[in-house]
């Protein structure tokens, strides 16, 4: 954390460019669109990255069969690459987006008034062609599969774009955060068989309760300012129900997860990771303290475990009809 003179505001802010490798490699004329792209803060694009993986180990391992070679049962190690590629452009690019739309609400809100839009340090101008650049990426990306997944994956711009006004209107911006960063629920399942099919659609579902409950944490850490500024969220609106509002949404995603799994007829080892992941989930639910922003953080953070437990339950249980007979 760091000393930033903003527009009328000077202070330590817990926004600010810190010592993160990050800021280390790049010069410091390009630490504002690092800042803008949240690139010291993986965890974005890495929640986003999630339900890209799963959804294309689902749809690899889908239908399995013992007689099947293991390299088909299994997710294109390309795809994956090209699904990492495509989040953290596109996490970038809707990060500086949101704070051009955002500008007058984050120069008020003690954590957020060091980003680059309120503290001066980019242009509105400059910040829009960054978002451009950070588009054209990921368009890039997204013109290597199949003409299903292309036209999906330009629907999902809409609402990318809704989102950050969704905060000014609802209750529940959560939802339409889980909207967008779902959307590779879908994906997945488009660019292995070039249609939507219920698994991928329960699993999109799923995820949308699973990004639901995790930012609702995350904004615990805001309500106070949030409450100042006239943001709404999921964390406003559950208060001290928060606890069980989140037994149910993380409930909801591990029913419709193994719904999923069980309609893809993927082996049954996968549901191990989602066990795991339950129990993971548990723990958030059983530990977190509204009142303590580091914690959340700390948790909301944490869901990456989460995301790597059922990720690699779907990989085990694809890899087991070529692993059952050699046991």
């Amino acid at each position: 954390m760091e000393t930033v003179q903003t527009r009328g505001v000077q202070g330590r802010v817990a926004d600010a460019p810190s010592g993160h490798w990050v800021y280390k490699l790049l010069p410091r004329p390009v630490w504002p669109y690092a800042q803008l792209a949240r690139w010291d803060r993986p965890i974005g694009w890495q929640l986003l990255l999630w339900p890209c993986w799963w959804s294309a180990a689902l749809a690899a391992s889908a239908y399995a069969t013992a007689t099947e070679p293991l390299s088909t049962l299994l997710p294109s190690p390309w795809h994956l690459l090209l699904f990492f590629i495509g989040a953290v452009a596109m996490r970038g690019a809707g990060c500086a987006y949101n704070d051009i739309v955002d500008e007058g609400i984050d120069s008020q809100v003690e954590r957020t008034r060091s980003r680059p839009l309120p503290s001066g340090q980019v242009t509105r101008r400059q910040a829009w062609i960054f978002v451009i650049a950070q588009a054209l990426l990921g368009l890039v990306v997204l013109v290597q599969f199949n003409s299903f997944a292309i036209l999906l994956g330009v629907a999902s711009l809409a609402v990318v774009a809704a989102y950050p006004f969704a905060k000014r209107i609802t209750n529940w911006p959560q939802f339409v955060l889980g909207l967008a960063f779902s959307w590779g629920a879908l994906m997945g399942w488009a660019v292995e068989f070039a249609e939507i099919d219920p698994p991928a659609l329960l699993l999109y579902a799923g995820s949308i309760l699973w990004v639901i409950g995790y930012d609702t944490i995350y904004a615990h850490q805001d309500k106070e300012d949030d409450a100042i500024v006239g943001v709404r969220s999921t964390a406003r609106l559950f208060g001290r129900h928060t606890v069980y509002w989140l037994v149910g949404l993380y409930s909801g995603t591990l029913i419709l997860f193994a719904w999923a799994f069980a309609l893809a007829e993927v082996p049954m080892p996968a549901l191990a990771g989602l066990l795991a992941a339950g129990a993971h989930m548990a723990r958030q639910v059983r530990t977190l303290d509204i009142d303590d922003p580091d914690q959340c953080l700390r948790l909301f953070k944490s869901n990456n475990v989460v995301g790597w437990l059922i990720f690699l339950g779907l990989i085990g249980g694809a890899m087991w009809p070529a692993v059952r007979p050699l046991i």
